[in-house]
């Protein structure tokens, strides 16, 4: 029973560290990709949202676009000229972090965390970014605490929720919470397989 699970576990992470080096992106899993929608927020006010600029999605869009495809030389150069351009967009931190981060800078990607925290400290995919860098450090109650934080600020950060279901299962070992994190992972985005077949394991596991 011991090794069955030993077994199931190492072959989920297996899967989660392949599944965005498929999609072309080489990241450690659907908790980790580019933050395709800008927000523009002055610092230090989450409640006033500016109308994007048509050149700023554009650019936003390009930048992205080049780091799904795997060029982090590139797509680094662009979110930083973005950011001399069109500096209250915290979407644009957190990329850059999810580069640095696997480049396996940790120090460069926690300061790009922390301006994109600065600029809005509820926002989402930066939260989510920062309890994948404590998790991948090994703090993993410190991690739970950023992820919690991701999913109150949006209910609906359905990579937060995946998240919180591989944290608890691999790493805390609370099956009932994983399997509760997933199930909203799995309404929100519908359609994952893999991760159907998770949650039938999770269910049989914790009955």
């Amino acid at each position: 029973m011991w090794l069955r699970h030993f077994t199931e576990e190492h072959r989920r992470l297996l899967v989660i560290g392949l599944a965005l080096v498929v999609a072309g992106c080489g990241s450690s899993g659907p908790g980790e990709r580019p933050d395709r929608a800008p927000e523009m927020v002055a610092a230090g006010d989450t409640a006033t949202m500016p109308e994007i600029p048509p050149a700023a999605m554009t650019l936003y869009e390009q930048a992205t676009a080049i780091m799904a495809s795997g060029d982090f030389v590139d797509a680094e150069l662009r979110f930083k000229e973005f950011l001399l351009r069109f500096p209250a967009y915290p979407g644009a931190h957190v990329n850059l972090a999810i580069i640095h981060s696997q480049n396996g800078n940790d120090e460069a990607a926690q300061a790009e965390i922390d301006a994109a925290l600065a600029l809005n400290p509820n926002h989402a995919a930066a939260l989510n970014q920062q309890g994948m860098l404590l998790r991948r450090n090994g703090k993993f109650i410190e991690a739970e605490a950023a992820y919690l934080k991701a999913v109150t600020a949006s209910p609906d950060y359905a990579l937060a929720h995946y998240n919180l279901g591989v944290l608890n299962e691999l790493y805390l070992q609370r099956l009932d919470v994983a399997l509760q994190h997933f199930e909203i992972y799995q309404e929100l985005v519908g359609g994952d397989e893999q991760v159907e077949k998770w949650i039938a394991d999770l269910r049989r596991r914790v009955s």
